[in-house]
């Protein structure tokens, strides 16, 4: 009896795209997308003595909790609750995502019976570095809803710089992994690249450019509308497959 090939499809790991953790921890990430409807409607309730501009004003301005002057700018947010309530819910969304999705699922992009050869470390090292990147940037969204802007403390300029970094890194990292898998994977990638791009910029100008909002948008929205756009794919895909196993369970019958 010859010996076994060390490479047969048998002892390659094929991920559970159907588990309820799965469908879950899509679904968590998914819901980021909150976060537009929650500063549509803070907007619309801005009270300072000129309209909120989404090109000039600063995102952290629709969370602060007092009415004035701040940095120079006139500040006023009754629907600051809100604001502060929808970062926390994006973060604790990108965290259980970061915690509920498997890395051997974000290997194959949802894809059924897809296979993961465990001698192939690289993805695998990529798959875990976007989880942590994730759940580090959930953790870094959440602390700028629990300590607004003009709460006097630094931790609010930390954790959004935390957020636009490891949010951005681990949309470059995880459109990299699913390139060839999806075409998402490069609309992925493009959403890191402008948040990284946009956050050196801010740093590099220390945000003295006309239009300092527009800036900062760019640093956040491409990392929510990436992913979201990575919740969707797996949450679809998860959903197709768990509906495949109904259909042929109930032919089986």
């Amino acid at each position: 009896m010859s010996p076994a090939s060390p490479s047969v499809p048998a002892v390659a790991l094929i991920p559970d795209t159907t588990s309820t953790r799965q469908y879950i921890g899509a679904w968590s990430v998914l819901s980021v997308l909150q976060y537009f409807v929650a500063e549509s409607a803070v907007i619309g309730a801005w009270a300072g003595s000129q309209p909120y501009d989404r090109r000039t004003g600063y995102i952290s301005d629709l969370g602060a909790v007092h009415c004035g002057i701040y940095a120079g700018r006139d500040v006023c947010s009754p629907l600051h609750w809100l604001m502060n309530a929808s970062f926390v819910v994006q973060g604790l969304g990108m965290l259980l995502g970061a915690l509920l999705l498997a890395s051997g699922l974000l290997c194959v992009a949802a894809r059924a019976r897809a296979q993961v050869l465990p001698g192939r470390r690289k993805p695998w090292l990529t798959a875990i570095s976007v989880r942590i990147l994730t759940g580090t940037a959930g953790a870094g969204t959440m602390i700028v809803g629990l300590v607004p802007e003009d709460a006097g403390s630094a931790l609010h300029f930390v954790g959004a710089v935390v957020y636009f970094l490891a949010g951005g890194a681990a949309l470059l990292l995880l459109g990299i992994l699913w390139l060839r898998q999806t075409p998402l994977g490069w609309f992925i990638l493009v959403c890191g690249v402008v948040s990284l791009a946009a956050l050196v910029t801010g740093g590099l100008t220390g945000m003295d450019v006309p239009e300092p909002g527009t800036l900062e948008r760019l640093m956040g929205y491409p990392v929510t509308v990436g992913v979201a756009a990575a919740g969707l794919v797996i949450a679809q895909r998860v959903h197709w497959h768990r509906r495949e196993i109904r259909a042929t369970a109930a032919v089986r019958a």
